[in-house]
């Protein structure tokens, strides 16, 4: 194995959670998101040979993460996200309802049904990142993702209000 295969792997390993984010956030089937973590590393690898060090290593792989991913859909490969709560595997209920977790579903549901760029925003933004580093991974400028993130909570708000009602 050759240094860069080394640095890599090293760089892949410390990583690779951001990966199983991305995965995570636009699947759910266990067999879906390991085809996708596998696709997601190949990329990483096939492109690794133009990362520059301009940017953090960790705000390139989500880059090349989510381009992925969202490559991945384009060609129809793979099933539709979660269209809604009723999509969701059932979960065994409990006698008493408890209110987070009826807000933390009907959220995960409002996300479930945004755009797959506006998904990866919200990722990001739960993540801590900034404006300008969300900027960075998604390739538009930093007043355009503040004024989509003040749009999707908006939207999000409404969703999961709706789906709280409902649930």
């Amino acid at each position: 194995m050759n240094a860069t295969e080394q640095a890599f792997i090293q760089l892949l390993n410390q990583h690779q959670k951001i990966i199983h984010k991305v995965c995570n956030l636009y699947l759910h089937g266990q067999t879906d998101k390991e085809d996708l973590f596998q696709e997601i590393t190949l990329q990483a690898w096939k492109a690794y040979t133009q990362f520059r060090g301009e940017a953090k290593f960790s705000t390139w792989l989500y880059r090349v993460a989510l381009n992925t991913a969202i490559t991945y859909f384009r060609k129809d490969k793979k099933q539709a996200f979660i269209a809604s709560v009723a999509d969701l595997p059932e979960m065994a209920h409990s006698i008493e309802r408890d209110p987070i977790e009826e807000k933390s579903k009907a959220m995960y549901a409002a996300i479930a049904n945004l755009s797959k760029i506006d998904k990866a925003i919200v990722m990001l933004y739960l993540e801590d990142y900034s404006y300008a580093e969300i900027s960075d991974v998604i390739g538009i400028t930093a007043n355009n993702i503040a004024v989509k993130m003040n749009r999707i909570k908006v939207k999000l708000r409404e969703a999961t209000l709706k789906n709280f009602e409902t649930v």
